[in-house]
């Protein structure tokens, strides 16, 4: 696949493991986990789907020679060993009980489980990410502005809004706090230092009026003369740093520099 079809690619890789996050809960919550959104990302990997009893089990890439199962269930088991000891585990037989060998293991599973729930999750989306090629040249990113500046000529809001997503995954852009928060907008951006108080370089997108705007100085949220900048520039009393096509190339030549 093209850089962007990978790049894409991970960007839902990403949203479903947090969306399937969101549907786990805190501990005894009593919440149950979205098995739709599971096998949604399970379907991404290809992994092969194994019908066990009443189990539904996947098959991940061994590590070594040793074997991996997940069970799609509540706790999201990844186990190292194979098919038949995880279905015995897990929904024995009356006649499987009556071996006492059986009942240990089915008591004492602990030494054949190698994750559960959020770390069974952050494995996946990991080794999904890990196959993905996201190597890219200076024209991946040409193209990549190219898009942008092409939709936002268009006003194809939709085109805008995935190429800034595209370059928020590259830059490692997130988005604003709720304290710069605009209604319809989409603002995009990075914390700046170690706090969480300091926020951009940032951009801002109106799809309503098709208007792009980047600010390049972070904003203090803590100084009301940042904060004042920064609603000037919102209320358009104040020009910001790029403007409309601009934005773009400054985001291009933003990841070139990054990775230099």
């Amino acid at each position: 696949m093209a850089f962007k079809d990978n790049l894409r690619q991970k960007i839902e890789i990403n949203d479903l493991a947090s969306r399937i996050r969101s549907s786990m809960g805190p501990p005894d919550s009593g919440r149950r986990i979205d098995k739709d959104l599971v096998r949604d990302l399970l379907a991404v990997g290809g992994y092969e789907k194994i019908m066990a009893r009443d189990m539904e089990l996947y098959r991940l890439s061994p590590l070594g020679d040793q074997p991996r199962l997940l069970v799609l269930d509540n706790d999201l088991t990844i186990y190292k060993t194979s098919v038949e000891d995880v279905v015995l585990r897990k929904s024995p037989l009356v006649k499987e009980m009556l071996n006492i060998r059986n009942v240990i293991k089915i008591l004492n599973d602990a030494n054949v489980i190698i994750s559960k729930k959020a770390d069974s999750l952050e494995t996946l989306r990991k080794e999904l990410i890990a196959g993905l090629d996201l190597h890219f040249t200076r024209e991946d990113i040409d193209d990549l502005v190219y898009d942008g500046r092409s939709a936002l000529e268009n006003r194809y809001a939709e085109g805008v809004q995935e190429t800034l997503r595209f370059f928020a995954d590259l830059l490692a852009y997130v988005p604003a706090p709720k304290t710069l928060a605009l209604p319809h907008h989409t603002i995009l951006g990075r914390w700046a230092g170690g706090g969480k108080r300091v926020f951009g370089p940032l951009v801002l997108y109106d799809p309503m009026h098709n208007r792009l705007k980047g600010i390049r100085q972070p904003i203090d949220l803590n100084d009301p003369q940042d904060m004042a900048r920064y609603e000037a520039v919102t209320s358009n009393t104040a020009s910001p740093d790029e403007e409309g096509e601009a934005v773009f190339k400054a985001l291009g030549r933003s990841v070139l520099e990054d990775t230099a």
